[in-house]
């Protein structure tokens, strides 16, 4: 079972950070191997829309981007975590999200459109922290991942929203909420790794 951490961050050591850590030890737990991804430390662009990978599902574009999208395809589960900035997610994450342009383009190639209404390719999860106690704060970020999510062919599993957290690290104070961001990570393995063999049991009747 692979499991895939993307911090989204701009800042390491910040809060989703921090509990994208713990639900990351949340998966390993449950035996799963896990690869991470930190969008700050990718030298690359967002996508520019060049049409390269259209009847390819591939993108042309040579950067960081590059070994990302093999990590992304071979994970079972994928959790996306990152701070809200102006009620969505920041510019690092969505710059990797925009360029998942080329693994749409690949499922819109890859399967008929019957087949695009259930998922193959495992659960994805986003975790999101916001100093602002808005209503509204976690509405774009997770029509954001759903889509995102869509594109890996991931059915989105929701996640863990925390509001009202504003100082670097302060979420390690939040016991209730590093233990949720444990338990995500856990049960996220433990739900995959049952939808996997009851999947195989069945193909084998």
């Amino acid at each position: 079972m692979k499991v895939l951490g993307i911090f989204g961050s701009p800042r390491r050591g910040g809060n989703s950070d921090l509990l994208l850590e713990e639900a990351l030890e949340g998966a390993r737990s449950a035996g799963a191997d896990v690869v991470i991804v930190s969008c700050r430390d990718l030298e690359m662009c967002g996508c520019l829309e060049c049409g390269g990978c259209d009847t390819t599902g591939r993108c042309v574009v040579e950067d960081d981007m590059q070994p990302v999208y093999p990590l992304l395809l071979q994970a079972d589960v994928v959790i996306l975590s990152s701070p809200m900035f102006f009620y969505g997610i920041t510019s690092q994450a969505k710059a990797l999200i925009d360029r998942c342009q080329a693994l749409w383009n690949k499922r819109m190639l890859e399967k008929a459109p019957e087949q695009r209404k259930s998922y193959n390719g495992g659960r994805g999860y986003l975790i999101a922290v916001g100093a602002s106690k808005g209503a509204s704060l976690f509405e774009g970020a997770k029509l954001v991942a759903k889509y995102f999510f869509d594109a890996l062919d991931m059915s989105f599993e929701g996640g863990m929203y925390v509001k009202g957290v504003e100082g670097k690290g302060d979420i390690a104070n939040r016991t209730d909420a590093m233990k949720q961001a444990f338990e995500l990570g856990r049960n996220a393995v433990l739900t995959q790794r049952h939808s996997v063999d009851a999947r195989t049991a069945a193909e084998e009747k």
